[in-house]
């Protein structure tokens, strides 16, 4: 039952894969070559460029490989193992199937779309000024102070009073939420839903529990989307809100995530879809 927003969910998890994929990165130094670099090997006659070489080693150090002569072995060892299967399935005819051209076809427009999307990127970059304006969102917004509380959630206004009404001769919360919660994650353990800032639930249910005083739970029913709770407060604390260094890239990912989006968005805007 507890809400992630986009921000909450920029500080508190990994950023999607396509923005971080979009990202700018730093390619290492390339020595100068002559007009015509020598080929990596060749195969029955055929040239495996060394271009080819290049792009596989800048995978393996992508990877964390180091560059030395032991890996740029091993790939080009691979590179002559590839040309060597790629020989005969030409001679067999599987580049020329249907399913082979649209698999390469597929393969060639992911290609060229994150190469697009790495050079808009790079053209319009998330700045240090934006990322300090979502931070300073998001810690405004999760306050100082985490709470522990507990609920029983029910599907009806009706439910949620008679529960009160039990709890206020005496009931205890914990066995009420055990028998009576809707709520899967949290009614085996009583209700309790652990430490949390008051952003990360539906506001409804954040503002009721602000207000209560610690051991108190609310005597009327609090309606979300989800239902309608009872809550209890069982304890609060001093909140620890992670630097900025710490969050820093994943802000920055989903940030450029949603600018990413927004791109498209005007694209399809301006195009003629039928």
């Amino acid at each position: 039952m507890i809400r992630r927003t986009l921000a909450v969910a920029a500080l508190a998890i990994p950023a999607l894969a396509f923005a971080q994929a979009a990202l700018p990165t730093k390619e290492p130094a390339k020595k100068a070559s002559p007009a015509r670099e020598a080929p990596a090997a060749k195969v029955n006659g055929v040239a495996i460029p060394a271009a080819r070489m290049e792009a596989l080693m800048n995978q393996q150090r992508s990877r964390g490989a180091p560059d030395n002569e032991a890996v740029r072995a091993q790939v080009r060892e691979e590179l002559i193992n590839r040309e060597v299967i790629m020989q005969e399935a030409v001679k067999a005819g599987i580049p020329k199937s249907a399913a082979v051209q649209g698999q390469i076809d597929l393969a060639r427009q992911e290609i060229i779309l994150s190469a697009y999307i790495r050079d808009w990127v790079g053209r319009h970059p998330v700045s240090e000024a934006e990322i300090q304006k979502e931070y300073d969102r998001v810690k405004a917004q999760q306050g100082d102070r985490e709470y522990r509380a507990r609920h029983i959630l029910v599907e009806n206004e009706d439910q949620a009073k008679a529960l009160i009404a039990e709890l206020q001769k005496g009931g205890k919360f914990e066995e009420l939420a055990a028998k009576n919660s809707k709520d899967p994650g949290s009614k085996d353990r009583g209700g309790d839903l652990d430490w949390h800032a008051p952003g990360d639930f539906d506001k409804n249910f954040s503002d009721a529990m602000v207000k209560l005083e610690k051991g108190k739970f609310t005597d009327t029913p609090v309606k979300t989307r989800f239902g309608y709770h009872i809550i209890q407060l069982d304890d609060v604390r001093a909140g620890r809100f992670p630097s900025l260094a710490e969050v820093k890239p994943r802000i920055q990912q989903q940030l450029t995530q949603v600018r990413i989006e927004e791109m498209v968005r005007g694209l399809r805007a301006r195009a003629k879809v039928e």
